[in-house]
Parts: structure tokens; C-alpha cells; sequence
């Protein structure tokens, strides 16, 4: 391995650590050995993966924005556009860093950049890493081209938790938590993902919301106190969204209609079936109790709507059915409306 203290990287949460640790990423591309970080509070500036790197650190952070583990690489100045740029990060793994960002600014934590999806697969997988407390989004993929996101925490950030626009993508068994945008955001073009096992909680934005985009399985995600809608699934078209639990979304519109745990909207070959809901308050019973519905759906072609649970699906009703919709099945849901949990 390539530790990069032996580049001059000095961890003591004062010395600028830029230049030792893009030395060491530079070298690891070209010998093929491992980037080690290791214990140390790191301040640096834009750092720039490239092809086919390992860099890698020991995931020791925790749940919560104060627990960052004992190797931290921490934005040192305000208006970079990001602290890890994977725009060149064609078949490298980032494994087990902790990013930690300022609050401020338009700052993304990892940021791919590219003008177009290129000619190949970026193939690249983040694992294991925590990013969170930057300005904009924690993570932003754009234009990216095959992907895995695993184990992970996006978190305490200005922007969405992961927001791609691109396709290809397994995201698998990660945390998306207390971002002021939404948990998972598509942005432009979209297509072809898997979200499974993931914990989505108390983002503000919402917690799964996909616009235009296609060919998503959603699949045991649990997605907790959003402040918007759970799931939201706007033009969207042939996507399975089967055993999640969506639980008291709606947490800053508590006296709007038309907060509800699901939204379904323009959506064309979405099967949408074996989910379960329930309304609540914040923990320990204190805040307003929400969403006004379980399900709101409009205007859906070729959709199935089966077999979803509503235990106190919203404080006004169950469904929200706005009625457009052509060749669809809704049936079979059950709930009730109530008016605490």
C-alpha cells in the first residue's frame, strides 16, 4: 500500500494535506498499489480520483454528524465545487473514507462531472463510506454509466443524499439520513437501478423521488419521517416497487392535502404492490402527525396498484385516487384513515 503519510500527508486538522494525498492517489495510478488513509484529520482541497485507484481507509464512523471515525478527510476551504472529484474514476474503488464538508456554499462531498457518458462503463463502487455536512448534495453522479453505491452513509447535507443522472446502478444496503433535499434524487436522465435494503430517513426533500425515469426496482427499502412524500414516482415508466415500508412522511407539511406517503403521478408500466404504511410523529410522540394520505396516484397507464397495506394510511384517507388513468388496476388495498397512530 501507498500510505500517504509518506507523501507528507501530516492529519493533525491544521496542515493543508492537498497536495501529499493527490501525490499518492497520482502514483497508485500508475504502480496499481492501494492508497491507505490512515488515522488523522486530513483539510484538503478538491482531490481528483483517476482510473482504476484503490484508496481505501477503516470504516470506524457512526450514526451521527459528530461521529467520524478515526480518519477524516475534511473540506479545508469554502467554493471548491467538490472534495473528491470521480470524473476520471473509471474502474477505481473508494472504500471506507469518511468526507466530511463545511455546511456551506454549493460544495458537493463526491461529485462525477462529466459532460457526456463517454463511450464506456465508469465502473466504479463506493463502499463503505460516510459523507456528510456539505453545502450541496453529499454525492452527485453525473452523467455516470454503471455504478454501485454499498454500504454507505450520505448524510447532513444541503442537497439530496445520492443524486444521479445516469443509469446502471446497484444501491444496496446503505443510509440516506437528515439531507435537506431528498434521500435518492434523480436528476436528467435516468434509467435502470436497484435500490434494496436501504434506510432512508428524515430528509427533508423526501425519500425515493424519481422523475422520468425508467427500468428502477425498488425493493425492501425502509424510508422513515420524510418531509415530503416516501416514495415519489413522477413519469415514471416500468418500475417495481414491491416490500417497502413507508413510515409518518410528510414531516414539514402536517396541514397540507396533499401530503401523502406515496405519490404516483404520470407513471406508465409501474407495478406497485406489497408495501406497507403507517402515519406517526416524530420519536417520542411529540410534532404534528402525518400525511394526510397513504397513496395519492393520478393519471397512470398500464399500472397495477395491488395489495399494499395502510394501517393508518393518513390522517384524511387511504388513497388520493385523482382519477386519468388507462388500463391500470387499483385494488386491494386495505387501511384505514385515522387520526393519530
Amino acid at each position: 500500500m501507498l500510505d500517504i503519510r509518506s507523501f507528507g500527508a501530516v492529519g493533525d486538522n491544521s496542515h493543508d494535506d492537498t497536495a501529499a494525498m493527490q501525490a499518492a492517489i497520482d502514483k497508485a495510478a500508475e504502480t496499481g498499489e492501494t492508497v491507505y488513509v490512515g488515522p488523522g484529520e486530513y483539510l484538503c482541497d478538491t482531490l481528483y480520483m483517476r482510473p482504476k485507484v484503490y484508496i481505501k481507509s477503516d470504516p470506524l464512523w457512526g450514526f451521527r454528524r459528530d461521529e467520524l471515525g478515526r480518519a477524516i478527510i475534511r473540506q479545508r476551504s469554502d467554493g471548491i465545487p467538490c472534495l473528491l472529484d470521480l470524473t476520471e474514476c473509471h474502474g477505481s474503488t473508494i472504500d471506507g473514507l469518511c468526507l466530511d464538508g463545511r455546511g456551506t456554499g454549493d460544495t458537493v462531498g463526491m461529485l462525477s462531472r462529466k459532460p457526456d457518458y463517454g463511450k464506456k462503463e465508469d465502473a466504479y463502487r463506493i463502499e463503505n463510506c460516510k459523507v456528510s455536512g456539505f453545502g450541496s448534495h453529499a454525492v452527485f453522479l453525473d452523467h455516470i454509466w454503471c455504478f454501485s453505491v454499498r454500504h454507505c452513509m450520505f448524510a447532513f447535507s444541503g442537497g439530496h443524499g445520492l443524486a444521479i443522472n445516469g443509469w446502471d446502478g446497484f444501491i444496496l444496503d446503505n443510509w440516506f439520513s437528515g439531507n435537506k433535499g431528498a434521500g435518492f434524487a434523480s436528476i436528467g436522465a435516468n434509467a435502470s437501478c436497484t435500490l434494496t435494503g436501504n434506510r432512508i430517513e428524515w430528509n427533508r426533500g423526501g425519500g425515493i423521488v424519481i422523475h422520468d425515469g425508467s427500468h428502477y426496482n425498488i425493493t425492501g427499502n425502509y424510508i422513515d419521517r420524510s418531509g415530503d412524500a416516501g416514495i415519489e414516482l413522477v413519469g415514471a415508466r416500468i418500475v417495481a416497487a414491491t416490500g417497502n415500508v413507508v413510515y409518518r412522511s410528510g414531516k414539514f407539511r402536517p396541514d397540507d392535502r396533499e401530503s401523502t406517503q406515496i405519490l404516483l403521478d404520470g407513471c406508465k408500466g409501474v407495478t406497485f404492490t406489497g408495501n406497507s404504511m403507517n402515519l406517526g410523529r416524530d420519536d417520542g410522540g411529540k410534532g404534528d402527525i402525518t400525511p394526510s394520505w397513504g397513496m395519492r396516484i393520478k393519471d397512470l397507464t398500464d399500472c397495477a396498484v395491488i395489495g399494499n397495506v395502510m394501517f393508518n394510511g393518513g390522517t384524511v384517507g387511504t388513497i388520493d385516487d385523482m382519477g386519468g388513468h388507462k388500463n391500470s388496476v387499483i385494488d386491494s388495498n386495505v387501511g384505514r384513515a385515522a387520526a393519530s397512530n
